[in-house]
């Protein structure tokens, strides 16, 4: 188990400290960030019996895996937060236990968001004010509005993935399965974390202030953007799928028109063909010499007057239809790896576009829920 304490005194001045101290002094508070995995159990415990915390809840933070939710055990808040992974779409779990003036985040792995507010609150003595509420709030904002990078970058490539499907380009089920999969992955998270938040910022708990709540608010509404923008991301797949099959079909109708015509020209020189194969004595022409050259130029004339119909006619012309972009990436990975930046009073994430592979279908092949 790897710990690490912060400790924050009222004018917003940092120390690193080695344990937790035995008091926390006057509108300051304490960050205990624990890495624990399920085998640390009994030593978290031990190490969190001074705050009087639930035990249940502190076995759950490594033990169990949750989706996002509040509980009120009176004296201090569980908040299960989920944040995204910084080499995948995938999330992974961040629980935070609040007291009056220590925060306990337990998570079983690195969290990016987490490791680049603790930089910055040591680096800003603004962020370092207020309380441990507030302190909540801004762990909560930089975790929520990582999941609006894997948005923004599908905004930026749905163009690509369209222009795909208007020309059924052989990549695109390959290219939507794997956006569709990581979509999927964030929104099956940020709807609970929505909620989670809602409650929160609802709370009547005497731990959450005034100002901490307001924080709360505006991750509230970061979640709400987030959430709302993956259902319409979620509908414009779909819509483009629509898209692909229409242009699907449309290619195998022409393909079926080309054969056709194909048919049409050839039918009638097969005709005039088989007429002179017959096996009879008296056909004309059998004996002039010219005969053959007659029937050929009729056959070349038949076959020149058939295709300029079909093309008077609008049956064959050239296709239509752009070419495809730049090659769309299978899914949304490089927004995992977006770069946190956490300001003093905004945190803002940079969002990058989507990756591009050789393997189609690597990405699709894995076990995540695909709506």
């Amino acid at each position: 188990m790897e710990t690490r304490i912060l400790l924050a005194a009222g004018d917003g001045t940092t120390s690193r400290l080695a344990e937790l101290p035995a008091q926390v002094p006057d509108g300051g508070w304490a960050w205990v960030d624990v890495t624990a995995e399920v085998s640390d159990i009994a030593e978290l415990v031990a190490m969190t019996a001074g705050l009087e915390l639930d035990p249940l809840a502190v076995r759950d933070s490594v033990g169990d895996v949750d989706l996002p939710k509040v509980d009120d055990f009176g004296h201090h808040l569980v908040l299960v937060l989920h944040g995204l992974r910084g080499d995948r779409v995938e999330t992974y779990e961040l629980d935070c236990l609040m007291t009056d003036r220590v925060l306990v985040t337990v998570r079983e792995e690195r969290s990016p968001a987490l490791d680049a507010l603790w930089n910055q609150v040591q680096a800003s003595a603004e962020l370092a004010k207020g309380g441990v509420d507030e302190l909540l709030g801004r762990l909560a904002d930089v975790l929520t509005r990582r999941f609006l990078a894997v948005v923004d970058a599908f905004a930026d490539r749905i163009e690509e993935l369209i222009g795909d499907a208007l020309v059924a380009a052989p990549e695109f089920l390959g290219d939507m399965t794997a956006v569709r999969i990581d979509l999927a992955a964030v929104r099956r998270i940020i709807h609970p974390q929505r909620e989670a938040l809602d409650v929160l910022r609802q709370s009547a708990s005497p731990l959450m202030s005034d100002a901490g709540r307001r924080r709360i608010s505006d991750v509230f509404d970061v979640a709400v953007r987030a959430s709302h923008e993956l259902d319409a991301a979620r509908s414009a797949l779909a819509e483009t799928l629509d898209a692909y099959r229409g242009a699907e079909a449309k290619e195998a109708t022409n393909v079926t028109k080309v054969l056709t015509v194909y048919a049409a020209i050839m039918l009638p020189l097969s005709l005039v063909a088989g007429f002179f194969g017959m096996n009879f004595a008296n056909l004309p022409w059998l004996g002039n010499e010219w005969g053959w050259v007659i029937v050929t130029a009729a056959m070349v004339l038949v076959a020149t007057v058939s295709l300029g119909i079909f093309v008077a006619l609008g049956w064959i012309r050239r296709p239509a239809g752009r070419e495809a972009g730049a090659a769309l990436g299978r899914g949304l990975i490089e927004a995992a790896r977006a770069p946190v930046h956490v300001g003093e009073a905004l945190f803002e994430v940079s969002t990058m576009p989507l990756r591009t592979i050789t393997g189609r279908l690597s990405r699709a092949g894995q076990t995540r829920e695909g709506d």
